[in-house]
């Protein structure tokens, strides 16, 4: 019957399945539970819900509650249970009847023999329970008056065989009158980082992103913390266009937690507490701040036996024992107060530059352009730490101490371009540059404020062409590179709007702006324009350089996806990796760089495709389409479905890459945005591939460039070379193929990279029609040092050959390239292109598809390791880190177990181990 009940609250199912089993206890036999917890934590709320359960169940309900204003008054909390019962008192014996009339208040003064009031109170509880079975429930036992909580307490622990029911509530660690200590205790414990952000989606579902991280963060799980700290948020501050405090405002429900027990608290102790809330680290230099040279009573000890704050002796920190703590106290001082404190925190932290300039920018009152400096140098660092949402903080904060309007608009244009373009944050970014064009409304003559405006234009929009009016605008007032940054950062977002934009005009006044400001510029800028901007022309030098750039990757999150931008195109993400995977943990940080994480989940999902990890790509794509989604970032989500599209085409689920380079290409072409067009048109021509049908991949490649042709600022065209030459041989257009893979050598691409030279040497071998040559490209294409780890080219290539050798003649030696490339694509899951091989193979006369019959040759050791990892659903990149290995190795392991054990995909490796026979394992 107390299953009928309305579903628990959120997060705490394992609560309402505790006060079933504890309700069928009372009605039974009687029972008793105490529910323990911080503040907030939802006792009340379990309280009620077993109160309504009860209820509902037939058990007759008694409630009463500890009030901060009566732990004074004999028998307050007992009269509020005993009243409702007055009616039962007839029927009892006149000892019992005139024990209970001081706790009905009926007494003549003076206090009556606790034991004869216990007994008493049993006696009339046991006469109510003789209708149905009771409960008593009793909320904030540390405030009962001493004589309740002897007589309640000695009840507690006389329930069993009673049926009757004795549930009550009490903060953890808060000294009491009431004896707990020999009945069942439950902790209610925090919630869970899923149920919290599940209640907080609830009530406040149209959170900004970064703000709703920040709450999730503060409250630390704390229900009552998870619902009123953003009403006391303002509506811009909810949406996240406004900034949030350092210290989130409290609702009275939340200030009154803890006003009462600081405001009994000495001078000193309170100081303490205060100098510790806007320290906000824990760091224990304040303890001697806060302590001061007179001697007196410990401010630690009266803040520990509060239960307020406690120093961690394994870390040496300063703990708040609850998360509304440090709000609080902040929001109970005084203006002045504040003031003082910012002050000596500045002073005590002067050794640390920006700890220093937040204290002394607190302190401060009027404009000072000492202080505006020292918060945008913090600024700065904050953006170079990961801390993207610190730096707008930082750089929004410096502008209001600036004492010229031009400065200030500069510094709000500033913070709004880390915003936007690194932080995720649009909306605010969006509120800090009107801001800034109010300070100084001339959009010509501030740089900062169109690097903002036409961020904001193309990461939604997709509006190019506004963006890069605005762009070469700024550019083109740059004369030198002075150390002032803002002048490389137009430099860097107009080499990206041409690239998305994706037409070789575009480009023109970029390189213009590199020649003329000829060695200032940055050195990864430079390789930038030049590997990223248009790798087909990529110099020897500029590849040298991006190399040791790549050896001397820092921690930097932008400067990371600089140097991952500019190896993007000639294949050498494999050094940025490790980098890119830090920007996206980084990312998921509170207040972390989640553009940067964007970016990065691109990059590496792009990179997983080629390098034949799909499972990787899919969740790189899936993760990065879920922040653009949150953050209104369209275009770089449309670089994920892309990602998307490509794995679905190698995989041959064909109508899922239709579906989406459908919706690609309908928001790209009328908004001029090629590169997005040229993604689509990449995955379609890979689909038609995959499916056989040579026509369409043509037409589908030939979009992005006609064949014998590789256009300027066209990186796209070394992704489809392989689908282009290989549907011209298909559809008998041989001269456009020979044209292509001699335009290819021309250009000398395959200096670029060991996966372009397999891509040209293969597609030479293609058009060549001398069988010996023929053969020899291949081998020499199928040898190329690396070419193994673009294991889905390789294969495509090694089935090609497999093709051309059977038509030849060559049986055997078909068979061995066909073998190999099955195997490949079976382990890769590529399942159009496996089926070419089996019915090459099957021309071939030979009877098995594999080398090895399923369960003929055993895993080895670490074989059946892995595979059993890989079947629990682990990652390559998760097991190798268990195991110790290379990611390359991993696979490699996994490419062997397949044909092994009989599978095509991962999803079936835990069938095919659980049925394999012992000789196969």
């Amino acid at each position: 019957m107390y299953e009928e009940i309305a579903p628990s609250p959120v997060g705490r199912e394992a609560e309402l399945s505790l006060i079933q089993r504890f309700l069928r206890k009372t009605a039974d036999i009687g029972a008793a539970l105490i529910v323990s917890g911080e503040p907030g934590a939802g006792k009340t709320l379990v309280l009620d819900l077993a109160a309504e359960m009860a209820a509902a169940a037939g058990i007759t309900v008694l409630r009463g509650r500890g009030v901060r204003s009566e732990t004074d008054v004999a028998f307050g909390v007992l009269n509020q249970l005993l009243i409702p019962l007055t009616g039962y008192c007839a029927g009892l014996e006149d000892m019992h009847r005139s024990a209970l009339r001081a706790p009905l208040g009926a007494g003549d003064g003076s206090i009556p023999d606790r034991l004869q009031v216990s007994a008493a109170v049993i006696e009339l509880l046991h006469t109510v329970r003789a209708d149905a079975p009771l409960l008593i429930v009793i909320d904030d036992l540390p405030l009962l008056d001493q004589l309740s909580a002897d007589i309640l307490g000695f009840l507690a622990r006389r329930v069993s065989g009673s049926r009757i029911g004795f549930l009550g509530s009490s903060r953890r660690g808060a000294d009491s009158f009431f004896d707990d200590s020999c009945l069942p205790v439950h902790e209610l414990a925090p919630l869970t980082e899923v149920a919290a952000g599940e209640l907080l989606t609830s009530r406040f579902p149209a959170l900004g992103a970064h703000v709703r991280a920040r709450i999730l963060a503060e409250a630390r799980g704390n229900p009552l913390a998870l619902v009123d700290l953003p009403d006391a948020l303002s509506e811009p501050q909810r949406a996240g266009s406004a900034a949030l405090p350092a210290a989130l405002p409290l609702t009275p429900r939340l200030l009154s937690v803890f006003s009462a027990t600081l405001a009994t608290l000495p001078d000193t102790a309170r100081r303490l507490l205060l100098l510790a809330a806007l320290d906000g680290t824990g760091d224990a230099r304040v303890l001697e701040a806060a302590r001061g040279p007179e001697p007196g009573p410990d401010p630690l000890a009266m803040a520990e036996r509060a239960h307020l704050l406690h120093l961690d002796e394994l870390w040496h920190r300063l703990v708040f024992t609850h998360p509304l703590v440090r709000s609080s106290i902040i929001e109970l001082a005084s203006y002045e107060e504040l003031r003082a404190a910012h002050h000596d925190l500045a002073t005590l932290f002067s050794d640390d530059p920006d700890r220093c300039a937040w204290h002394s920018a607190a302190a401060g009152r009027e404009p000072d352009e000492r202080i505006a400096s020292q918060l945008e140098n913090a600024a700065l660092r904050s953006l170079q730490n990961g801390d993207a949402a610190g730096a707008v903080a930082a750089m929004t904060r410096a502008s209001g101490f600036s004492e010229d309007p031009t400065e200030r608009g500069r510094r709000l244009a500033r913070a709004a371009i880390t915003g936007v373009g690194v932080s995720g944050e649009r909306l605010r970014a969006s509120s800090l540059l009107m801001d800034a064009l109010r300070q100084d409304g001339d959009l010509n003559d501030s740089v900062e404020a169109k690097i903002a405006a036409s961020y904001l234009l193309m990461t939604n929009a997709g509006d190019l062409d506004g963006s890069h009016r605005l762009l070469v605008g700024a550019v083109g007032a740059v004369t030198r590179l002075d150390g002032d940054s803002s002048p490389e950062v137009a430099l860097y977002a107009l080499m990206v709007t041409c690239f998305f934009g994706g037409r070789p005009a575009l480009w023109q006044p970029f390189h213009e702006a590199i020649g003329r400001l000829g060695p200032a510029v940055p050195e990864t800028l430079r390789v930038c324009g030049e590997t990223f901007a248009d790798p087909v022309s990529a110099s020897e030098q500029a590849l040298s350089r991006l190399s040791v750039a790549i050896d001397n990757l820092a921690d930097d999150s932008v400067e990371v996806i600089r140097v991952a931008l500019a190896a993007l195109f000639v294949d050498r993400l494999a050094g940025c990796r490790g980098a890119l995977r830090k920007v996206v943990r980084d990312g998921h940080a509170d207040g972390g760089p989640v553009v940067s994480a964007i970016h990065s989940l691109n990059m590496l999902g792009i990179d997983n495709f080629q390098t034949g990890q799909w499972d990787e790509a899919a969740e790189c794509a899936a993760e990065s389409l879920r922040l653009c989604e949150e953050r209104d970032y369209v275009l770089l989500g449309y670089v994920a479905r892309f990602i998307q599209a490509s794995v679905a085409a190698a995989q041959g689920d064909f109508a899922r890459t239709r579906a989406v380079t459908d919706e690609m290409l309908a928001w790209a072409i009328p908004r001029h945005v090629r590169a997005i067009e040229c993604y689509a048109w990449q995955a379609r021509a890979l689909a038609a591939a995959g499916a056989g049908d040579s026509e369409e991949s043509y037409r589908c490649a030939t979009q992005i460039a006609p064949a014998g042709h590789l256009p300027s600022h066209t990186p796209h065209v070394l992704y489809v070379a392989l689908d282009l030459v290989e549907s011209c041989i298909r559809t008998y257009r041989r001269a456009e193929a020979a044209a292509h893979v001699a335009a290819m050598e021309a250009a000398g691409i395959a200096a670029i990279s060991p996966r372009l030279r397999m891509i040209v040497t293969g597609c030479k071998a293609m058009v060549t029609a001398d069988a010996r040559a023929a053969h020899d490209l291949f081998a020499e294409a199928l040898s190329v040092a690396e070419s193994d780890r673009w294991s889905f080219e390789h294969a495509r290539l090694q089935l090609i050959y497999g093709e051309r050798l059977r038509r030849s003649g060559a049986t055997r030696e078909s068979r061995a390239q066909l073998t190999d490339a099955l195997e490949r694509f079976e382990w890769l899951g590529a399942g159009p292109w496996a089926a070419r091989a089996v019915e090459e193979l099957r021309a071939t006369g030979q009877a098995r598809t594999r080398g090895v019959p399923h369960g003929s040759e055993p895993l080895t050791a670490r074989e059946e390791q892995i595979a059993a990892l890989a079947a629990g659903g682990m990652r390559n990149k998760d097991i190798a880190e268990r195991l110790f290995l290379s990611e390359r190795t991993v696979a490699t392991h996994l490419r062997h177990v397949f044909p092994k054990l009989g599978v095509t995909s991962r999803a079936a490796l835990r069938d095919a181990l659980a049925s394999a026979a012992p000789g196969a394992r």
